[in-house]
């Protein structure tokens, strides 16, 4: 790839990031903690300062999309477009998430199922970074073995169910199908 078109997709990349912010911003999200905390890292998740700042335990998450994106993707388009249109589409699929996440119902729906009582959306400054994360953990699947992918994933979210008592995919579980017995060993 030409370094012209190098910067072409990093321009555009940056006006999708942007768009994210300018979206999250008219969606009420603040720009960063309400509480005023300048912290870059909020390591509690159960407080107002949870998604609030730069970067948090759920950061990490946002690094198994990007695994998971990579894979799906890759599925699904391998045999319809090249690498850099599967990129794309992984990372159109991420900022949409991002503005999904932040809406009303989905934040009622993670205090309502989850353990995330004192959750009220990311700040864009949150989200912004999210989308980052995501791009690392993209990009270490494009680069590494499919096994050091899975390991990875499995480590991390393991770590992750062991630090906070959440993860991606006990995120995922119970957001679409809560589990009593999963909300009290998390709520411990």
């Amino acid at each position: 790839m030409t370094a012209r078109r190098v910067r072409l997709h990093v321009v555009a990349a940056l006006a999708v990031l942007v768009l994210v912010a300018i979206a999250l911003a008219a969606m009420g999200r603040p720009w960063w903690c309400r509480a005023g905390d300048l912290a870059l890292w909020s390591g509690e998740v159960r407080s107002r300062h949870n998604s609030q700042h730069l970067l948090d335990p759920y950061t990490f998450t946002h690094v198994l999309h990007g695994l998971l994106f990579y894979a799906g993707v890759w599925l699904v388009f391998r045999r319809i477009v090249g690498r850099t249109s599967r990129a794309w589409i992984a990372f159109l699929l991420e900022a949409a998430w991002e503005v999904i996440e932040n809406t009303d119902a989905v934040i009622a729906r993670y205090r309502a199922a989850t353990i995330s009582l004192d959750y009220y959306g990311d700040s864009v400054a949150n989200s912004l970074a999210d989308i980052v994360a995501f791009g690392v953990g993209y990009w270490a699947a494009a680069a590494v073995p499919v096994w050091v992918s899975i390991a990875g994933f499995v480590l991390v979210d393991g770590v992750l169910a062991l630090w906070i008592r959440d993860g991606l995919v006990l995120n995922i579980l119970m957001l679409l199908y809560p589990v009593e017995a999963v909300r009290q060993w998390q709520a411990r």
